[in-house]
């Protein structure tokens, strides 16, 4: 957990006591720690997701369920923080992270990137974590399938376990967000 551990170190800062969400991320180190804290641990975060799934494109192929498992490994550590008590973040930096390892075989993270800016901008979803769950249940709705038609479906498996694992972690964050809102 790069963005709990390097300003806890660093700075003395404890990102999660510091956030009602206790989200261990790299927006809540951006927030408490400034731009340079905050882009060191988002490429770390994202970082995570990208190395193993370089390292499985050569070593494995995508035609395996070794390879679906590559993929979900960093995105479930980070959202399961098993050295971190099991508290979590929130996997959007790491899911990215993931995704774009891919660009050799696969564009989907496309398909993310665009979501993220169309929620953000254009149609403004908030909070954030609504944002997220519909990104990534409409990502899933349109990679998965997507994927699955250009006979890529252990990458397809992959993404469906990433999608849900980041939905998951941001429906349970809804009602701490929903309070912060209500108390400004």
């Amino acid at each position: 957990m790069f963005s709990y551990l390097l300003p806890k170190q660093l700075m003395n800062k404890d990102i999660c006591a510091e956030h009602p969400d206790q989200n261990p991320g790299a927006a809540n180190v951006f927030l408490s720690c400034g731009v340079e804290m905050g882009l060191l641990c988002l490429f770390l975060d994202m970082a995570k997701g990208f190395l193993p799934v370089c390292i499985a494109l050569r070593r494995l192929g995508t035609d395996s369920l070794w390879f679906s498992a590559v993929m979900a490994a960093p995105v479930l550590g980070h959202a399961m923080g098993p050295l971190n008590h099991m508290r979590g973040g929130k996997c959007i930096a790491t899911s990215f992270g993931v995704l774009l390892a891919l660009l050799p075989v696969s564009n989907v993270v496309y398909i993310l990137a665009a979501l993220y800016i169309l929620f953000s901008t254009v149609v403004k979803l908030n909070p954030h974590s609504k944002r997220s769950i519909v990104t990534f249940g409409l990502f899933a709705l349109i990679s998965v399938p997507l994927l699955l038609l250009g006979h890529k479906g252990y990458i397809a498996i992959g993404c469906a376990v990433i999608a849900i694992t980041v939905i998951h972690k941001h429906r349970v964050a809804i009602p701490v967000e929903e309070t912060k809102r209500a108390e400004q």
